[in-house]
């Protein structure tokens, strides 16, 4: 393709016209682009495709800058996959034909140059390239704009990405690049040029976190520099001053403490920057400084000229995207693009379920406004009631002012009621029925912004409204907050349907069984909704329907409330294909009904469970063989699918046994046990357990692969990756061996020289894991004492003490019967343990079982005993007087 005339390459007419033609069709609005993207590929096989793309980027003059660029760009992506293996002559030659690029005297052609010069270090760091490194120190000192720019350009890319590679240590150079670099960025701070101040700034920014020696001595020379740019010109500057003070107060506190009144000062005053960047990238510094956890008094002065201006950015800007939205129609249909990726949780089994992050409330994008009502949360939080005599005469005016132009006032004055909803509490609790009574009519507000953020605000007071139900006044604002949030979930428009969906959800999780009485006026008017929603909002649906069945449980078991609620929700499980996404926010609604109707699910659980089987089957032959399964694999779909089954199993309880026994559901689940995928392991083993649970004879013919699948979670080497999976894998072992006793015995020793670690270790790892091993090794030595306790001396007080730590519960008793079991095979195995031992009894409230009681009572006597001539009297004297206490009632 290339004639290799002597050493340097030169391209070939044919090549350089055929290529440029192909990047000239690519760029036109008419052409065939899959096309074209075949011809190039054919093209990227011939060894020296790249070398013309360099030499088009770089030296044909006569093109267009857009060809140029083109070529530029693709180069970029091939040198990603490529330039490893290309030969170093090619290498050679195509950064020696980018380094005269980065003084071009086109922008665009030099901020391509230091775009592939940064993937370039990125894939082959510096060392080998040292003409880059005296090219860019020859640029910088040139005194030539287009140069300067250029070689700043590809610095500043450099240290966004890889900084690190700055500040190493490289064969043949006598000290680190970013030590020469520094000093040089630092100069230029003071360029009359705003893109070289941007340049320099940004560059260094990016080192803060890493403190190389040579900013940490230059420290004086950079703050100094930071306020020079203080009162910058150019916006970008005066942003990126911000962000250092932002990221200086996170990671350095220490450098900013002796200028902080005047960062205070200056971060106050560009929090009003006409640019709201600027005034978003101050309005950061806020929280920053409380994360750093410094002290708060620094900031009390500063609070009554903060609040009002946190006040006045929170209302909204009139390009505000919301703004758009609002207006919209609640009967237009979705588009793909505004249907948010969504992520199911695995089913946990134990005390610490993940925490959900509920403030997802003011929809999408970050900008100032939201940031604003963050800090004011904060504020709220930290300085609590003082201040609200700042912040309530401010809201005060915004709410009394009714006229139209006014509303955006309003909105961020009931925003701002939220914002401090948590935090100022108490003050504001001697007018919370005041503030209440004044949002319920704006949740009927002709401006639909005021409708949804009064929505959220009354949710952020969920707590309160429901406290108050127990006298009439209460009862009445409850039912009157319900009705209100239940017409705006049938409002038509799409913004205030989320917002009162979401407020429902959270004002269902706080009133609990308290809906029971207005059950069927809720259900009717969310299968209303359920009829209306377009397709981005009924996932909300789904998700109030499922938190209504978490708060009533049982309560939802009667025939008046199942004929609402279940044809609407069956017709669209029949109408959704298995391979479409918005099955998952219903398949995690059917679990939540499942769980809470128990075995008043029975008649909707065939099609329920059958359904799942499929879905898992047709998801494992898309991961083998896409093309036969007709779909693309994807394990979201197994993973709700399982937590339905394992909802299924919890709800209908034995009775799950006909449906079991029909299917090949045991070689499916042993399949997912086994899976590469840890979120499908961790619902897998959830399932296996919920099955133990209530048909583990159909568990049984395959009973040693499963153990032997669950025992493998168990390996402390692995554990931090996945803790969740060997959390619910030992959970299962310890369901499978109350149910099948002795056919464990095969696993035990193996489970148990797995969970020891764990116990002994426990510092760091996660509270239910460790209950979890806890409870499952005192399972293991209830069904196999003579097993276990040989070995008992080695774990004794570890497991002691995890047991000390669990609540009552049966699951407390199943461990403690192990350890009766234990004691009585082999009490001196538990002698020097004793006060572990002792500890773990008393930590008993009442043991409801009569003849764990008795065991107990039984397994301190003997002790009694065996500890003659007064060293009986003489422990005993010896534990702390509360645990003495407790052990009375155990006739010792």
């Amino acid at each position: 393709m290339a004639a290799a005339s002597g050493t340097t390459w030169q391209p070939q007419e044919e090549g350089f016209k055929e290529i440029c033609g192909l990047l000239e069709q690519q760029m036109s609005p008419t052409s065939d682009k899959s096309q074209i993207w075949q011809q190039l590929q054919h093209y990227s096989h011939f060894p020296d495709f790249n070398n013309y793309l360099a030499f088009i980027f770089a030296r044909a003059e006569g093109k267009s800058v857009d060809v140029r660029q083109a070529a530029g760009l693709l180069l970029k992506n091939n040198l990603r996959t490529a330039f490893k293996n290309m030969p170093p002559a090619n290498q050679q030659y195509i950064k020696s034909e980018l380094l005269p690029s980065l003084g071009a005297a086109d922008r665009h052609i030099r901020s391509t140059a230091g775009t592939i010069i940064s993937v370039l270090v990125q894939i082959d760091g510096v060392a080998g390239w040292p003409e880059l490194l005296q090219a860019l120190v020859n640029s910088l000192d040139s005194n030539d704009i287009n140069h300067m720019e250029g070689a700043m350009d590809a610095l500043s890319k450099i240290c966004e990405d890889v900084p690190q590679l700055l500040d190493s240590d490289i064969s043949g150079l006598s000290e680190r690049p970013i030590t020469v670099f520094l000093p040089r960025f630092l100069l230029l701070f003071q360029s009359s040029h705003a893109s070289l101040r941007k340049l320099s700034l940004s560059s260094v920014n990016q080192f803060i976190m890493l403190m190389p020696k040579v900013l940490y001595l230059s420290m004086d020379k950079y703050l100094q520099g930071l306020f020079l740019l203080a009162n910058d010109p150019a916006p970008e500057v005066r942003k990126l001053v911000c962000a250092a003070f932002v990221q200086l107060i996170e990671v350095r506190p220490a450098f900013l403490e002796p200028h902080l009144r005047n960062v205070i000062e200056y971060i106050l005053q560009v929090n009003k920057d006409p640019d709201e960047e600027v005034a978003l990238e101050a309005c950061e510094f806020w929280s920053a400084y409380f994360d750093a956890q410094l002290p708060p008094e620094n900031l009390r002065e500063f609070l009554p000229r903060l609040i009002p201006v946190l006040l006045s950015n929170m209302v909204y800007a009139d390009d505000d995207e919301s703004l758009l939205e609002a207006e919209e129609d609640g009967s237009l249909p979705d588009r793909d693009q505004d249907i948010k990726p969504r992520f199911h949780s695995s089913r946990f089994h134990g005390s610490e379920d993940g925490e959900d992050d509920d403030d997802e409330d003011i929809v999408n994008m970050w900008n100032l406004r939201k940031c604003s009502a963050a800090a004011l949360d904060i504020l709220s939080n930290v300085f609590g009631d003082d201040i609200l005599p700042m912040l309530m005469p401010v809201v005060q005016t915004k709410l009394s002012n009714t006229s139209d132009e006014a509303w955006k006032e309003r909105e961020a004055a009931v925003l701002a009621l939220g914002a401090i909803a948590e935090g100022c509490l108490n003050g504001l609790f001697p007018h919370l029925s005041e503030i209440i009574t004044f949002l319920i009519p704006l949740l009927d507000d002709k401006y639909p912004l005021i409708r949804s953020i009064s929505c959220w605000t009354l949710s952020r007071f969920s707590k309160y409204i429901v406290q108050g139900t127990d006298h009439p006044e209460g009862r009445e604002q409850f039912n009157k907050i319900l009705m209100g949030l239940l017409r705006r979930v049938l409002d038509d428009n799409k913004r205030v349907q989320e917002a009162a969906c979401s407020a429902f959800a959270t004002l269902e999780e706080e009133a609990a069984e308290e809906l029971a009485p207005c059950l069927e006026i809720i259900l009717q008017h969310l299968m209303c909704a359920f009829g209306k929603y377009q397709r981005r909002n009924l996932r909300i649906v789904y998700d109030a329907v499922g938190t209504l069945a978490d708060a009533v449980g049982g309560e939802l078991n009667q025939p008046r409330y199942l004929e609402i609620l279940m044809p609407p929700l069956i017709g669209k499980w029949q109408q959704l294909p298995n391979s479409d996404k918005d099955l998952f926010p219903l398949l995690e609604c059917f679990t939540s009904i499942a769980q809470a109707l128990g075995t008043g699910f029975a008649p909707f659980a065939q099609p329920v469970f059958q359904r799942c089987i499929t879905i898992i089957q047709s998801q494992q032959l898309a991961k083998v063989d896409p093309a036969s399964a007709g779909l693309q694999y994807d394990r979201e779909f197994i993973v709700c699918s399982l937590d339905l089954l394992s909802g299924l199993a919890e709800g209908l309880g034995t009775s799950i046994e006909s449906l079991v026994s029909q299917g090949n559901l045991r070689d499916l689940l042993l399949q997912c046990c086994l899976d590469d995928a840890p979120d499908v392991r961790q619902s897998a083993f959830a399932l296996l357990g919920d099955l133990a649970r209530v048909c583990s004879i159909h568990l049984r013919p395959r009973l040693a692969e499963f153990l032997d699948a669950a025992t493998k979670q168990l390996d402390t080497s692995k554990l931090k990756e996945t803790i969740s999976v060997a959390n619910n894998a030992c959970w299962a072992i310890g369901e499978l061996a109350i149910k099948v006793h002795k056919e464990i015995s095969p696993v035990v020793l193996s489970v148990v020289s797995c969970l020891v670690p764990i116990l002994q270790h426990a510092e760091g790892l996660n509270k239910s894991l460790i209950e979890n091993s806890a409870i499952t090794l005192g399972r293991l030595a209830w069904v196999c004492p003579e097993f276990v306790s040989p070995h008992m001396e080695h774990f004794m007080q570890a497991w002691c003490f995890a047991l000390s730590m669990i609540r009552d519960d049966i699951e407390k008793e199943d461990a403690f019967r192990g350890l009766c079991a234990m004691v009585k095979a082999n009490p001196s195995g538990a002698m020097n343990s004793l006060l572990f031992m002792c500890k773990a009894i008393a930590s008993w409230h009442e043991i409801r079982s009569e003849d764990l009681h008795k065991e107990i009572c039984l397994v301190l006597q003997g002790y009694k005993q065996m500890l003659k001539d007064g060293a009986w009297e003489q422990f005993m004297s010896a534990l702390e007087p509360s645990v003495k206490d407790k052990l009375l009632k155990y006739q010792v």
